[in-house]
């Protein structure tokens, strides 16, 4: 994989490798049973366009090297990755789109959605079939690669499991937790999760009710939280992406989730730029993002998968979080602008 690209660095730094007959030759037959998601003429198409793709993306570079590498050694096309903050994405997009500027291919982040549909590809990845029914877009222009299922948190020292509140209603029973608790700055899309839910007028008094009474922390970084309840610094997490929460576990701390109606829903997700340079590149990368592999792979770090047939790590994760209501949580910019002011509102100092 070429070097690690930053939002300040070009986005083109590979060179144009000259076609040959071996580059066009379709894998061996047992590369196929392998990895189904590398189709032939899809795989010759995309060494047609210059063996090269430009992918702008939050993963994180400890995760995003090894799991380009292995798309790199499948197929002999070079990744040129440019992480940046999902924000700083959008914008960049945004800006790139406007000026016309052909330097990105796929495009792999959270709200992929938010994107407007003249930037992004419609297109139909084979490997989409086998993905849950909320994972692919109705029209076609984004995949969701791994789950963002919302849950609470808790210190496994400073909160027994028999006390964890059975609804959102019950977070009211227990004062003992006032200022001990925490919630992400940015957890607007849990609160639409709260307000689909309970109804916008219901869910804002119970989220208000809580604000109010128990003081939830707000600090930045869902990760941040993740370690700081793990670390006992805060005793519960009113709200975080569970495979934060498992990964701290994992690593020994002293956390765990349990899931209460509604589970949000939010999907890290895939799409193609309707102005990519390499388009059959960026296809079959989606396609290895959708696969049982490149899923099997996100797994390892934690993810949870869209695919049915993937299990997760540790498993049964899905059966605990299947057991309640998952409400996706997709809207808009304007609306998501709309609910993180809300969010400021309610959780504002006391």
């Amino acid at each position: 994989m070429r070097e690690l690209e930053t939002a300040a660095t070009p986005a083109h730094r590979f060179s144009a490798i000259g076609l040959t007959c071996a580059m066009l030759a379709a894998p061996p037959a047992h590369a196929q049973d392998t990895r189904p998601w590398i189709v032939p003429d899809l795989l010759a198409a995309a060494k047609a366009e210059g063996d090269a793709l430009t992918i702008y993306a939050s993963m994180n570079e400890e995760a995003a090297f090894p799991y380009w590498k292995v798309f790199e050694d499948a197929t002999g096309i070079k990744v040129s990755f440019v992480r940046m903050s999902d924000a700083t994405l959008q914008s960049r997009i945004a800006v790139e789109y406007r000026a016309r500027q052909r330097t990105w291919d796929l495009v792999a982040t959270t709200p992929a959605y938010r994107i407007p549909d003249d930037i992004l590809l419609q297109f139909d990845p084979p490997e989409a079939k086998a993905l849950i029914a909320q994972a692919r877009a109705p029209n076609r222009r984004w995949y969701g690669v791994y789950g963002n299922y919302n849950a609470p948190a808790y210190n496994t020292n400073f909160v027994k499991t028999a006390d964890l509140p059975k609804t959102y209603e019950q977070f009211l029973d227990h004062k003992e937790w006032t200022g001990k608790i925490a919630i992400d700055a940015t957890d607007s899309e849990w609160l639409t999760g709260i307000f689909k839910h309970y109804g916008e007028e219901r869910g804002r008094q119970l989220v208000t009710d809580i604000a109010t009474a128990l003081k939830p922390v707000v600090i930045d970084g869902h990760l941040n939280i993740a370690r700081s309840v793990g670390a006992g610094e805060y005793w519960v997490a009113l709200n975080n992406y569970v495979p934060l929460t498992i990964n701290v576990k994992r690593a020994g701390g002293p956390t765990d989730f349990w899931a209460l109606d509604p589970v949000g829903l939010a999907f890290g997700s895939v799409g193609i730029n309707t102005q990519a340079p390499h388009p059959k590149a960026a296809l079959l990368a989606a396609n290895y993002m959708l696969s049982r592999e490149g899923q099997q792979f996100l797994t390892k770090k934690g993810r949870l998968p869209t695919r049915p047939d993937v299990e997760t790590n540790p498993p049964g994760v899905m059966d605990i979080l299947q057991q309640k209501k998952i409400v996706v949580m997709i809207s808009s910019a304007a609306e998501q602008r709309k609910m993180q002011q809300t969010f400021k509102d309610i959780f504002r100092p006391r």
